[in-house]
């Protein structure tokens, strides 16, 4: 195994992790505001927050050649660790 590939793995498991709790942290915003849990500058602040997260995501994948689907691993008779979302995974 070569440097680039343990790095590359390496990041590709740190993201995963990331995107795992984004869609976590999501999912619970989204709760929130459906049961009007939040001041209107918590959801702006909120989905500012999502989204600059999703850009940093997106481009540490690029950096790294990494595909959305790369950090949906395969947990084998459990499936896949992320849902699959339309466009995403």
């Amino acid at each position: 195994m070569d440097k680039d590939t343990v790095e590359r793995d390496l990041v590709r498991l740190v993201l995963t992790v990331v995107e795992l709790l984004r869609q976590l942290m999501e999912r619970q915003a989204i709760r929130r505001v459906e049961k009007n849990n939040l001041t209107e500058e918590q959801e702006e602040r909120i989905g500012v927050t999502l989204m600059i997260l999703d850009e940093r995501m997106t481009e540490l994948r690029e950096r790294y050649d990494l595909s959305p689907e790369d950090l949906n691993l395969d947990l084998g008779p459990l499936g896949p660790l992320l849902p699959r979302q339309e466009g995403r995974y």
